[in-house]
């Protein structure tokens, strides 16, 4: 690991002018990704500002009803807040799934947002990668992709998303805030996240020297009937190789509003926009469920070794919403 330098902030203006001043500063909250990264030399910066100093560390209930949800706040009280288990219970289920307690306790919401991807390309810096230097290729086309895209991926990039929680807020209609230099600004979580296209480095719209300050949820009804389900290649702690969260509102055998959003299958949370306008206003049934899947993977384009992808998705969002169907029918 190279030499950097360390400094805490406790101020959100401050911690912003200091990398506002230094481009090649970090900004440093439970490091359990970052700090990976560091010791593979994917990440080489020359300054960490820790931030978990800021005054980001609550959940609060917004004017209108919604949550917000400051960006040091820990995973493990994010899933152990009251009202994110009542009211938006998916996105508990997502951050439980995510990572052991020790990492739990370590992770904040902010970091997760922004966390790498796993691809094993990316994290070998004697091999080519895109994402680490634009241009050089992405040998996971043609070598080890099992557990790559199957959605909105390109010859440039074709890693997944790792965030779970990521994947529940998407479903939810999440808003990312943040600060910069020049003011505050938010982005819906739809455009947080950039298509992969020939750019797979820049991973998101935030802008240069950005600060995520928090992330705001909705008043979502809809939201209360959710459930999160992650498919992974062993029991415990890894990451996945298919998820979902969804929320569901059925009213005398019709959906009512459905929210879906696919986990480790692009390179960014996919809310499953084509999927939720089949099921929207149609019988809650079987066909219906299984339409609603075939609509949304209608745009798959797997490789050689990742097209169970299609079937798993498949399956997976029609047992789900079969299941979630039966148990908030009314």
């Amino acid at each position: 690991m190279r030499e950097f330098g360390y400094q805490r902030v406790t101020d959100v203006a401050h911690a912003v002018a200091v990398l506002d001043a230094d481009p090649r500063a970090r900004f440093l909250g439970g490091g359990t990704n970052l700090v990976d990264l560091m010791k593979t030399g994917v990440e080489r910066p020359a300054r960490l500002v820790d931030i978990r100093g800021l005054p980001l560390d609550e959940i609060a209930t917004t004017p209108r009803g919604g949550l917000c949800i400051g960006a040091t706040v820990t995973n493990s009280d994010l899933a152990a807040h009251p009202e994110v288990r009542l009211r938006y219970p998916a996105l508990t289920q997502a951050v439980l799934a995510g990572a052991s307690g020790q990492l739990r306790n370590m992770a904040t919401v902010g970091g997760n947002l922004l966390q790498r991807t796993r691809c094993g390309y990316f994290t070998d810096v004697s091999r080519p990668c895109n994402k680490r230097v634009p241009g050089s290729g992405c040998p996971a086309v043609e070598g080890e992709h099992h557990n790559h895209a199957i959605l909105g991926a390109s010859d440039h990039c074709v890693a997944v998303h790792p965030s779970d929680m990521g994947v529940a807020l998407a479903a939810f209609d999440a808003v990312v805030h943040f600060e910069t230099a020049d003011g505050p600004g938010e982005l819906p979580l739809e455009e947080f996240y950039l298509p992969v296209g020939d750019t797979p480095h820049r991973e998101t719209a935030l802008p240069a020297g950005a600060l995520i300050t928090g992330v705001t949820l909705p008043p979502l009804p809809v939201a209360a009937h959710s459930r999160y389900r992650k498919v992974r290649e062993r029991a415990s702690f890894a990451f996945a190789i298919g998820s979902l969260a969804l929320a569901l509102d059925v009213r005398d055998g019709v959906v009512r509003d459905a929210r879906l959003a696919l986990g480790a299958v692009a390179s960014r949370p996919w809310r499953a926009r084509a999927a939720e306008r089949v099921l929207i206003g149609a019988l809650a049934d079987a066909e219906t469920y299984a339409a609603a899947a075939t609509a949304e993977l209608a745009a798959a384009r797997p490789l050689p070794h990742n097209g169970y992808k299609v079937t798993l998705m498949h399956n997976l969002v029609v047992a789900e919403l079969t299941a979630l169907a039966e148990k908030t029918a009314r």
